[in-house]
């Protein structure tokens, strides 16, 4: 565990865990802080960033980043479809252009970083609708769909599984594969590190979870499989990549899921990073182990997109120091 890591850590203890061992959560405030609190990083030498509103009713809401010069047709190389975490109800394609920026040019692809709908203006299925028609409207603009990763942090990795699955239920053509980082899959909070890690996790207590769910869910079910792909038949899926945290309360969202992955056949990796916070790829450039994780993904997303992922194989779980 690096200096830097463990800086990271201190400042997460000091500054976000507090407000999770409230009893309730302010959403204002918790958007009003991330705002104030943001560092973007300088758009990469040779790219160009492209925001669009969703204007006209296009689907396409949020930010473009795309190499500058000329390139070839979409299909020709990797396209990452992006969904930010922030819990359903806050976070925004800005606050995770570290993350955005780190795995366009480590994997030379194009990225869309989807800015969908918040809760609890736009309760579940909103997010949901929203990325799966992002996705169909970036197939109806001529990308191949084995060009394509869906990947999302937190939530958004939840929201990317959840995506999936529901673009395999309505029978549409899916992408290459899914990268997760420390995913909230379960709503319903049900995972033994929800209490095992509690303490331990320098981000999260372990209450907040349930109490985050509700934003997003309003009466909805905490296991229906779209809003906790947890609890969804995982069958025919693409290769998965799921990073996660030693310390995270929500690990064994990452663990379970990769377990169900195996049962159904699915190519799933999974690697447990020691002491390493939720979503600690937020912290690059500055955070050694965080530039590792994003050349890790980066390498996955060319894996993926090339088509040499191992299909039918059993998940690999990896713990790295």
């Amino acid at each position: 565990m690096s200096w830097q890591s463990a800086l990271a850590c201190w400042f997460l203890r000091r500054q976000f865990r507090p407000q999770t061992l409230k009893p309730h959560i302010d959403v204002h405030k918790a958007r009003a802080l991330t705002a104030k609190r943001v560092w973007s990083p300088d758009v990469p030498r040779g790219w160009r960033l492209r925001e669009l509103d969703g204007a006209d009713g296009n689907p396409l809401r949020g930010e473009w980043i795309e190499p500058a010069a000329d390139q070839p047709a979409a299909g020709a190389q990797p396209t990452v479809l992006y969904c930010h975490g922030g819990g359903y109800y806050f976070c925004s394609p800005r606050t995770h252009r570290s993350i955005v920026f780190g795995l366009a040019t480590r994997a030379n692809a194009r990225v869309f970083s989807l800015d969908y709908r918040l809760a609890p203006e736009h309760r579940f299925p909103a997010a949901l609708d929203d990325a799966t028609a992002a996705y169909r409207q970036l197939i109806a603009d001529g990308t191949a769909p084995e060009s394509i990763v869906i990947a999302g942090d937190s939530a958004g990795g939840g929201l990317a599984l959840a995506a999936l699955v529901a673009l395999r239920d309505a029978g549409d053509p899916l992408p290459a594969g899914a990268l997760l980082f420390s995913p909230w899959t379960d709503l319903a909070a049900t995972g033994a590190s929800i209490v095992d890690n509690d303490g331990a996790d320098p981000m999260f207590s372990g209450p907040a979870i349930s109490r985050a769910a509700k934003i997003y869910l309003g009466e909805m079910p905490a296991t229906h499989p779209y809003a906790s792909p947890l609890y969804a038949d995982l069958r025919g899926l693409p290769p998965l990549f799921t990073m996660a945290g030693s310390t995270e309360v929500l690990l064994d969202d990452s663990r379970r899921v990769a377990a169900n992955a195996r049962a159904a056949g699915v190519d799933c990796e999974l690697e447990v990073w020691k002491k390493m916070p939720h979503v600690w790829p937020l912290f690059a450039p500055f955070v050694p182990e965080a530039n590792r994780a994003l050349d890790r993904a980066a390498a996955f997303v060319t894996r993926a997109t090339r088509h040499t992922a191992n299909p039918a194989q059993a998940p690999s779980v990896t713990s790295i120091v």
